[in-house]
């Protein structure tokens, strides 16, 4: 080929040279990669998931390596959306790559604020709200398990936003696809998945769970035939953009969910493995477009043959 591969894609209105993106709680806010990656050549910056107020997180241990990936429990740690808006934004917004903020909550009206306060500012690309969380109000059940209750946060956040809305959905649930379905009709722009699977981990010798939390999430390559069974799910379902998440270490693994689907990736455990992997995997996907002779990468998404 004698022209550069197109590897511009589109997740609700927000355009990214690429369609590779960082997974939310695995690359920080950003900056703390910025000596290890080059940001300017990522698709779009997901930073890590904030709430009104600074959060601790849970008490350690807080990750365990496992057999093909790792649990987590550090219960959302963050300094706070008024913190990031003013020290760490105006540092991204150095860089040409769209900066996404996650975000979550304990009540609608949490979620409902979050997206008034981020709605008037112009170096954010767009929101991704994360639904994985309990909904203290009805008895901590998490607002992605229930299509109801993950209705009410998606609408009450498209009342308070006009940037486009990413919902990431949980896959600890029967119907994943009733979920993403009933997000879209409340307003989503784009979802996102999966989130991590509820695991744990024992420690023989003391015969306790190894993590603080008792149970955690698990990520990495162990859970990718999930999310690409549950991305391939939805993609069919929904007739908006599609964001796959779940083990991804390497070029082929984004070919797979691309096919399978999903419009753009999101990196996560990989990072923590090697923090240059995103970079690695943009320069995998141009050189099997140039192999195979594929001049736009969108004209892969949902290509899959299933008889």
């Amino acid at each position: 080929m004698t022209q550069h591969p197109d590897l511009a894609v589109d997740i609700g209105g927000i355009c990214l040279k690429n369609p590779v993106m960082t997974a939310s709680g695995t690359f920080g806010y950003g900056l703390e990669f910025s000596d290890l990656v080059d940001l300017n050549a990522l698709g779009a910056i997901v930073v890590k998931g904030l709430s009104l107020q600074p959060a601790a997180g849970n008490p350690p241990p807080r990750i365990v390596e496992t057999a093909c990936g790792m649990l987590n429990a550090i219960g959302l740690e963050n300094i706070g959306i008024q913190t990031f808006l003013n020290d760490r934004l105006p540092k991204l917004a150095a860089y040409d790559t769209p900066v996404i903020v996650n975000t979550y909550a304990k009540t609608v009206e949490e979620y409902a604020e979050l997206a008034a306060r981020m709605d008037p500012v112009e170096q954010i690309a767009g929101m991704e709200i994360n639904i994985s969380c309990p909904n203290v109000k009805a008895g901590g059940v998490a607002f992605g398990v229930d299509p109801d209750a993950a209705a009410t946060v998606v609408t009450a956040v498209r009342k308070k936003t006009t940037k486009p809305v990413i919902v990431k959905l949980s896959p600890n649930v029967s119907d994943i696809v009733c979920i993403a379905k009933t997000v879209e009709d409340c307003g989503a722009d784009a979802v996102s998945l999966i989130n991590t699977i509820t695991g744990m981990a024992v420690d023989i010798h003391t015969r306790r769970p190894k993590l603080g939390n008792i149970t955690g999430g698990l990520s990495g390559p162990a859970i990718k035939p999930v999310a690409l069974r549950m991305v391939w799910q939805v993609a069919g379902a929904v007739n908006i953009p599609v964001i796959g998440i779940g083990g991804i270490m390497c070029a082929q693994d984004v070919l797979e969910f691309m096919i399978a689907g999903a419009t753009a990736v999101q990196v996560g455990t990989a990072n923590f493995v090697n923090p240059s992997v995103t970079t690695e995997i943009i320069d995998g996907l141009v050189a099997y477009m140039e192999q195979n002779r594929i001049s736009r990468i969108a004209d892969l998404v949902k290509t899959i043959a299933v008889d």
